[in-house]
């Protein structure tokens, strides 16, 4: 996530860092040298597109914004709704922190640290990577199979009814503790559906070959009337359209390793230092800052 201070004049001109300059700037720059070359060369007077002029284009530049926001607003809405699922996890780690203030420590240990490894492993299988090795980072008993955060819920939902057997836990304190696991539980399955289901590849693919049709025929719809100022125009208008496509790309996956994507790495260290300073294991390790503005 990209993590900067209010811009000044001088970052909205000049700030590369923490921008999608670099990851389009090839684009933008073919895009260009196209225009330079269309008005070097004189080549703009193509039929049927040399009695169009500039009006169509600004009409299918006017449609293509509208379609293309209505693509940014959804990818956003995934965005958000991911980072509220983290947050509501951190809500429910944290009242269950607060309910179990009393329990032994070999207990605590055992509920709390498979907590820290499930967080772990969470996002280790939300980024595609190994959720298993995540969580025996934290010396936790992850057992091999294709649900491994499910599994270690299920064991520290095996420790709550043991304590509740043993008389350590009454049946309502159980009861609130088995709704906060469920709500976890909950978390996990949003988040899977997030992932799972991606926007629609023929909506994605049609914003992606419009825009590039639109950008690569534009010079030849401007160079009769503008000459040498097109490359200019052009430059202009490839960075805004082949920008936001870039940025609608990020927070259609919010937990992709993109720099527009959710700080899965901050999150769950927010939840490691919280629960570890519950458990009372020092030093707690640091939280995690932006590098180069952006937040893992």
């Amino acid at each position: 996530m990209i993590v900067r201070p209010k811009p000044t004049l001088f970052d909205i001109l000049f700030a590369v860092r923490g921008s999608i300059a670099g990851r389009v700037a090839w684009r933008c720059l073919f895009i260009t040298v196209l225009a330079c070359v269309v008005v070097f060369t004189g080549d703009f007077h193509l039929e049927p597109m040399s009695h169009l002029g500039t009006a169509p284009f600004g009409l299918i530049g006017i449609a293509i914004s509208i379609f293309m926001s209505f693509r940014n607003s959804a990818a956003y809405d995934r965005w958000w709704e991911g980072r509220k699922q983290w947050g509501d996890l951190l809500v429910q780690v944290r009242s269950l922190a607060r309910e179990l203030p009393d329990l032994d420590e070999t207990s605590r240990k055992r509920v709390f640290i498979s907590l820290i490894a499930y967080v772990n492993a969470l996002a280790a299988r939300l980024q595609g990577g190994d959720e298993t090795a995540a969580a025996r980072k934290w010396e936790v008993e992850a057992p091999e199979g294709p649900n491994t955060c499910d599994a270690i819920l299920r064991g520290i939902g095996s420790e709550l009814i043991s304590l509740n057997k043993a008389g350590t836990l009454s049946d309502w304190r159980y009861a609130t503790l088995a709704n906060r696991m469920n709500a976890i539980a909950s978390v996990q399955a949003a988040c899977e559906r997030i992932k799972s289901t991606p926007l629609p590849f023929a909506y994605t693919l049609l914003i992606h070959r419009s825009v590039y049709l639109f950008c690569v025929l534009l010079p030849f719809a401007l160079a009769p009337q503008l000459g040498w100022g097109t490359p200019v125009i052009v430059a202009f208008i490839s960075y805004t359209f082949f920008g936001l496509d870039a940025i609608g790309d990020d927070l259609a996956e919010p937990f992709a390793p993109a720099d527009n994507s959710l700080p899965l790495k901050a999150l769950v260290r927010t939840v490691e230092r919280e629960l570890m300073d519950f458990l009372g294991m020092k030093p707690l390790p640091d939280e995690l800052q932006p590098v180069g503005y952006v937040l893992a």
